[in-house]
């Protein structure tokens, strides 16, 4: 199984005949998914790469079918197409647009709080099944089926992490980018409850950053209601205080959203955490890796109490050469009681 997309989901492109929107459409097309329709208004009833347009979602959803929406809208209409693609019926819309107005999303969320859509972004790389459907911006080729999924607020590190997995030779359920920005659809907690409710997920590999309280509140989730085993990575932990990294909602104030408090909650939750993005893979291994008992002891392991230590091998030790007496060259002095040669 999967979460958010599979191979039942249909998708309008919001934007579809942008340079952005083709591009990606074109992408995720290619990887199997199914595109459906594009939406851009003034341009209803032409065809764009193989793909009808409509000049509204509504017309998308009643002519193909769409259930889910891909968003490449530039910022300052990204949110009214959010809305729009929810007054359609669309229950997963993916926002890819970055740089969107704050208060525009205040808005948003407030409108679409209570709904029954699941708004994944903005600012975000999108989700993917792998084998099923890529909905944003992800590379495809690196991404593998299998039985972990993955959540993260940072599209980078999560390209990072699938490698690392892939390397491995272990696949991913579902992979979720969130966004980083301050005000976000689909949460930690909200991508945690879905992992944790499908039961082909079988381990969490989840990928924070400094800002926010977003990390010690999915912490706290998995404390309480997460039985399968938990990876976490929190990026930015050489941040100085005040200064935003990279997306909007990275910054540490008033001394809140330090990594270090990020990473002793989670610790504290039983999450494994990393200090490194290079050991991410490892410890996802390591936690799938099954138990099989040991013969004799393990390399590096401590010896039992009261355990003879092993003899080390011997060695021939040659003797000492005699000792000689006067220039270079002189024969050795003769033993006590013995008469020397004559030469």
């Amino acid at each position: 199984m999967s979460i958010l997309v599979d191979t039942t989901t249909r998708v309008v492109v919001q934007g579809l005949t942008g340079k952005e929107g083709t591009f990606h459409a074109l992408a995720c097309r290619d990887y199997g998914t199914k595109i459906v329709a594009g939406m851009t208004p003034g341009k209803g009833g032409t065809i764009h790469e193989g793909i009808p347009v409509f000049d509204t979602v509504a017309e998308a959803v009643a002519k193909e079918g769409a259930n889910t929406s891909l968003i490449f809208v530039p910022p300052g209409f990204a949110a009214d197409a959010i809305l729009e693609a929810a007054d359609a019926g669309i229950r997963v819309i993916v926002c890819i647009s970055e740089g969107i107005p704050t208060l525009d999303m205040v808005r948003a969320a407030r409108v679409l709080n209570g709904r029954e859509v699941r708004l994944v972004g903005p600012n975000c790389p999108g989700v993917i099944s792998p084998g099923k459907a890529k909905v944003g911006i992800m590379p495809g080729h690196i991404h593998r089926p299998g039985r972990v999924g993955v959540v993260s607020r940072s599209g980078t590190l999560t390209y990072e992490a699938v490698g690392q997995l892939t390397t491995r030779s272990i696949g991913q359920s579902t992979c979720v980018g969130i966004g980083g920005d301050p005000i976000i659809g689909t949460t930690f907690v909200d991508a945690l409850r879905l992992f944790q409710a499908d039961p082909e997920t079988e381990a969490i590999l989840m990928i924070g950053e400094i800002g926010g309280t977003a990390e010690e509140d999915a912490a706290a989730f998995v404390k309480a209601h997460v039985t399968k085993p938990v990876v976490g990575f929190i990026c930015g932990q050489s941040a100085p205080p005040g200064r935003r990294m990279g997306h909007a909602g990275a910054i540490i104030a008033g001394g809140k959203g330090t990594a270090a408090e990020k990473m002793a909650a989670m610790e504290a939750a039983g999450i494994t955490v990393v200090r490194s993005p290079a050991d991410m893979g490892e410890a996802v291994a390591r936690l799938l890796a099954p138990a099989t008992p040991a013969r004799g002891r393990a390399a590096g392991a401590a010896r039992p109490r009261g355990a003879a230590k092993k003899p080390a091998a011997a060695h021939r030790v040659s003797k000492a050469p005699a000792k000689r007496t006067g220039k270079p060259g002189a024969r050795p002095a003769p033993k006590p009681g013995r008469r020397a040669k004559k030469r």
